[in-house]
């Protein structure tokens, strides 16, 4: 008979940033083991519950046992398995007895030397009562738990220590047992809100049980709904929003909507792993800590106490804090009034290391940079530092910005790391020294390169703005790039330590999205040869150049374009990045036309030609140019005729960046493409005719690949 079936294991408190992923993958092997086992069906729905105590499923229809199922058991060859007269010899009798069958109940399958013996036997279905407890143990050991621990005089190891375990069909208790526990029907409610232990009636009813009896709300995505719907209450009052991402910039979250706010909530996530009733309070602090740049209290209500601070409508911070409680009382001014205590030697943290930090200038501290190692085989963030600001400088007068101001952000730029702030914030890093190079008195432009030389930091993050801030920024992630990619540290796999792809793609987005007019291998080189001599490899530079092409290739890819049209743009971009977004655009605008296929055929057919006859043709073809008086076939000069005249309208197209119309401009050579190749031999045996036409073919290849090699279109 198909019942509801529940698992529930309640422990003492579990990771909280790690419970929602335990669940999920805990609820995923046990309905994957019911599945295989037969126990659990198409029609049957698997439902995760986690609590900060408890992680729990159930699954819809499932069998008690499973259905009996015919065995076919193949047994020995019909010709081997008989004696002279026709009785069972010792190898069947053998077989006979494994398979519990009698010699008139055996069958006979194949045909001639191929027949054999077969025994077919009815197999009763496993009990779930015997399948249920190896499953959850299977489970159990397959969660990501880095750190186990046992308990008591148990042997038995879990993340936390296990208090109880139900096992619940309908309403049977099934016997079993894990982590050293027996199966039940009893769990335990709210630590102080619920009346006591609890009773579990029936599978079905174990959500409802768990809130009516004992005030907790079992499932992680309801919880969390309920947390984020209070929170916009809450903040709705003040005409405020409330933040609960602190990678994300203030500007980002501003422009967000109530629930995009909601998803990207890494401390709603965190939060909802740490309470089971959850009621949303308004706490506040003093104004006076509004002197304190808002980033650092943000990050310390966040981080510290799980708060949520409020910003208004301009992003300005407000005294006032949303406090996530676990418990509803009718008056909560003692939990507001304590959270209130507690907050505010946090903030007084806070603002004594801004006061501190501001006594001494960013420049005061550059020279002790030189006793923070930064990597053994790459010297201290003092000499890191030096390489930064000289080629900041370099990449800066490229751009058109000021050299020396260039210079001096970069300089500057990882003197706050030796702040007080900072060593406590590290997220901070670069917002703090934009805050302490603005105190020294410091140019605006500088101070806020500063903070953007680590922009962006994460996918979708914001780029920096100018051209002095994205100087400063590429001569950082260069530098990281160059520097561990050229001593060996190269990612593999998943593991990427100092996060080379995330420099990667980040230099990748602004040469691309700004856009900036900087060749990446020009820009490699110059970082390369920034290092002392002998510090890195000879060819780091082309290999570094290889590993963000491949980046790019992703990162291009993510942007919807297709694999054919990237690799058709590369083979023409010569490291103009900047380019790459609009001649993918023009390429699929050209991908679209119905006589696209047949250009980038016969493109590929022109390269074909070139490269297979390339020793025949002769090395006199690099500079060769067509002579019109050696066309002699009408299909040549026609061909010939037809470039000249489409060839100002596609350069035009060109320089003004209309790739698009670059490539639609080949469109009226196709009837002169096809006359030719139809009526015309290039390889012919007069040699002046043979260089002559592959001159022509040369001159047509570079015409129509002035976008991209649009060969690489062809099926």
């Amino acid at each position: 008979m198909k019942q509801t079936l529940l698992i529930e294991l309640l422990t003492e408190e579990l990771p909280p940033k790690s419970l929602e992923r335990l669940s999920a993958i805990f609820a995923d092997e046990v309905f994957a083991a019911l599945r295989e086992q037969a126990l659990a069906g198409d029609d049957s729905i698997c439902a995760p519950y986690a609590t900060p105590r408890r992680l729990a499923l159930t699954v819809t229809n499932v069998l008690g046992q499973q259905a009996d199922r015919a065995i076919e058991r193949k047994g020995p060859a019909a010709a081997a398995a008989l004696d002279g007269d026709g009785k069972p010899n010792k190898a069947l009798e053998g077989f006979m007895r494994s398979a519990g069958v009698t010699f008139e109940q055996l069958q006979r399958s194949g045909e001639g030397k191929a027949e054999y013996f077969v025994a077919r036997v009815e197999q009763r279905g496993k009990e779930l009562d015997d399948c249920l407890s190896g499953i959850v143990a299977q489970a159990l050991k397959k969660l990501p738990i880095t750190k186990l621990m046992r308990w008591g005089d148990s042997e038995h190891q879990f993340v936390r220590p296990a208090h109880a375990l139900t096992m619940l069909h309908g309403k049977r208790v099934v016997p079993g047992e894990a982590l050293g526990l027996q199966s039940g029907n009893v769990t335990r409610g709210h630590r102080f809100l619920s009346a006591g232990a609890i009773t579990l009636s029936h599978a079905d009813k174990y959500a409802f049980d768990l809130e009516s009896e004992g005030c907790i709300i079992a499932d992680f995505a309801r919880r969390r709904e309920m947390i984020a719907t209070q929170l916009d209450r809450c903040a709705g009052i003040f005409g405020a929003i409330w933040i609960g991402h602190s990678s994300l910039s203030l500007q980002e979250l501003l422009v967000l909507s109530n629930e995009e706010r909601s998803v990207l909530s890494s401390l709603l996530d965190e939060v909802a792993a740490l309470v089971e009733w959850p009621v949303v309070y308004v706490g506040e602090f003093d104004e006076e800590f509004l002197d304190v740049p808002q980033e650092c209290l943000i990050l310390t209500m966040q981080q510290h106490q799980k708060y949520f601070p409020l910003l208004d409508a301009g992003g300005k911070l407000l005294n006032k804090f949303l406090i996530v409680s676990n418990m509803k009382v009718e008056d909560p001014k003692h939990i507001i009034g304590g959270n209130q205590r507690v907050v505010r030697p946090r903030l007084s943290d806070a603002r004594f290391f801004f006061n501190r930090d501001r006594k001494h200038t960013l420049e005061s501290r550059v020279e002790k940079l030189g006793s923070v190692v930064y990597h053994n085989k790459l010297g201290t963030q003092l000499q890191r530092t030096e390489r930064i600001a000289t080629l900041a400088g370099t990449i800066a007068r490229l751009l058109g910005a000021d050299k020396a101001d260039a210079e001096l952000a970069a300089r500057l730029s990882k003197a706050d790391l030796l702040t007080g702030m900072v060593g406590e914030f590290p997220e901070l890093q670069g917002i703090m020294g934009r805050y302490y190079a603005l105190h020294d008195g410091e140019d605006k432009a500088v101070a806020d390169a500063i903070e953007a030389h680590y922009h962006p930091r994460f996918a979708g993050d914001t780029l920096p703005q100018g051209a002095l801030a994205c100087a400063v920024a590429l001569a950082d992630k260069l530098d990281t790039l160059l520097g561990i990619y050229g001593i060996g540290q190269i990612p593999s796999g998943d593991k990427d330590p100092f996060g080379l792809r995330r420099h990667a793609l980040g230099m990748l987005r602004i040469l691309i999205e700004t856009p900036l007019s900087l060749p990446l291998p020009a820009l490699l080189k110059t970082a390369a040869e920034n290092f002392p001599a002998g510090m890195l490899g000879a060819t780091v530079a082309s290999d570094v150049e290889g590993f963000v092409l491949d980046r790019l290739r992703g990162y291009l890819r993510e942007r919807g374009f297709e694999v054919s049209h990237v690799e058709a743009v590369l083979q023409v971009l010569n490291g103009q990045l900047h380019e790459a977004l609009p001649r993918l655009q023009g390429v699929r605008a050209f991908a679209s036309l119905a006589v696209a296929k047949d250009l980038a055929a016969a493109n590929k057919r022109v390269q074909n030609i070139m490269r297979k006859n390339r020793e025949e043709i002769g090395s006199g073809l690099a500079g060769a140019t067509v002579i019109p008086d050696l066309l002699k076939e009408a299909a040549e000069r026609d061909l010939h005729q037809a470039m000249q005249d489409i060839t100002p309208f596609a350069q035009g197209y060109l320089e003004r960046g209309d790739y698009g119309q670059n490539l639609k401009a080949l469109v009226t050579l196709k009837p002169f493409i096809d006359d030719f190749f139809d009526k015309v031999m290039v390889m012919c045996e007069d040699k002046n005719l043979r260089l002559n036409r592959a001159a022509l073919l040369q001159q047509l290849g570079k015409l129509m690949n002035q976008t991209a090699d649009i060969s690489r279109l062809a099926a």
